[in-house]
C-alpha cells in the first residue's frame, strides 16, 4: 500500500484538487476545456510501474466522469495518452505535436480518450 500513496496523490488528488480550482471558474463561462494527459499504463497495465498504472488508471477513471458530468455545463473534458516517452523529432510524440494534439482535442471537442501513438510503440 505505501507503494500506492505517492502515485495516487500525483495522479488522482493532484488533479482533483486542480479540477476543483478552475471548475467554478469554468462554470460561471458556461465553457471550458479540461485536458488529462497520462502515458500508456492508463490503459494498458504494466507491471514494471504498477503504481502508476494503477493511479493512473484511477486517474482516468476520474477524468471519464468529468467528461460525461460535465458536458451539459458545455466543458469539455478529455484525455490524451501518450505511450512511452515524449520524443523529440517523433513525428506524434515531439512535444510541438503533443501541443498541436492537444489544441486540436480543445477545438475539436469530439470524444473522450485520444491516443499520441500505437500502445506498443
Amino acid at each position: 500500500p505505501a507503494d500506492l500513496v505517492a502515485a495516487y496523490e500525483f495522479a488522482v488528488l493532484g488533479p482533483v484538487a486542480a479540477v476543483g480550482a478552475v471548475l467554478p471558474g469554468m462554470r460561471s463561462l458556461g465553457r471550458g476545456t479540461i485536458v488529462f494527459v497520462n502515458g500508456g499504463s492508463a490503459v494498458r497495465p504494466n507491471p514494471g510501474v504498477a503504481g502508476t498504472s494503477v493511479a493512473f488508471a484511477g486517474e482516468a477513471a476520474y477524468a471519464q466522469l468529468l467528461h460525461h458530468d460535465l458536458a451539459a455545463d458545455g466543458i469539455h473534458v478529455t484525455q490524451l495518452i501518450v505511450p512511452g516517452s515524449i520524443v523529440a523529432g517523433h513525428p506524434r510524440k515531439d512535444p510541438a505535436a503533443l501541443a498541436e494534439r492537444v489544441w486540436g482535442m480543445h477545438t475539436d471537442r469530439a470524444g473522450f480518450r485520444h491516443f499520441a501513438d500505437d500502445l506498443d510503440a
